[in-house]
């Protein structure tokens, strides 16, 4: 299974580059290093990578900034090292869009656990997909349109919003179930058909993504509401 998986790790220590770099091909994987976001750029310019492992303290531009410039245009997965360690730290790096962290000093066992759980989520066969499987909805909400066979997303202006893979699959299981409370378990099931092992935290962070792109004021949502104890709820009358 994980021979098919290609890992980038960036981080400015030659050892633990090299470290992961051994630990990770004596299990399979193919693996590329970076020292900095210049020679992660390069890397990722000529070369497919399944999964990025990030440091979060870098010359030049640091790992947060790396992660925000990489989400904006894919939905690569991203662990992220700090040698922090501090909840901040965490929080910042899951709000721009990491799905998961490993705090150093680490057990590489753990962070190859945690590369394989990521992956699997990432790399498992959406529900959505199935939903949408030879359809084709035009959804309406709040004057802004999503198209389910182009992907697009209009604003009220009509206006082009991007969306990542990840953010058209949870908006579409939001349109989809309009004033239902969905947890965040039935959300990961309907985007990327999870098992028992889900990382609940990725769901907040998404969240709070989609809130930025569709919301007008974002710390205040309307559409996307969060109920305290149960989960969110898309609290807009949608057509199709």
């Amino acid at each position: 299974m994980d021979k098919s998986y290609r890992i980038l790790v960036v981080d400015d220590h030659r050892d633990i580059r090299e470290l992961l770099k051994r630990f990770l091909m004596q299990h399979g994987m193919v693996v590329a290093v970076a020292a900095d976001g210049e020679e992660m750029v390069q890397q990722m310019n000529h070369s497919h990578f399944d999964l990025l492992i990030l440091d979060l303290m870098l010359p030049g531009k640091d790992g947060v900034t790396l992660c925000r410039e990489i989400r904006a245009k894919s939905d690569i997965p991203v662990i992220m090292l700090t040698a922090l360690g501090e909840e901040i730290d965490k929080i910042v790096g899951l709000e721009v869009g990491a799905d998961d962290y490993m705090p150093k000093p680490f057990n590489p066992r753990e962070l190859l656990a945690r590369i394989r759980a990521v992956l699997r989520r990432h790399f498992t066969i959406p529900q959505v997909h199935d939903q949408l499987a030879g359809q084709h909805f035009v959804y309406q909400f709040d004057g802004w349109t999503l198209d389910s066979a182009s992907r697009e997303l209009k604003d009220p202006q009509g206006t082009l919003i991007a969306l990542t893979s990840t953010e058209f699959e949870l908006l579409v299981a939001f349109l989809s179930h309009p004033g239902v409370v969905l947890s965040r378990e039935d959300l990961l099931r309907l985007v990327q058909g999870r098992g028992a092992d889900v990382y609940d935290r990725a769901v907040d962070t998404l969240i709070s993504r989609l809130r930025k792109k569709i919301e007008s004021d974002p710390k205040s949502p309307r559409l996307i509401k969060t109920i305290w104890g149960g989960g969110y709820q898309f609290s807009c009358e949608v057509s199709t």
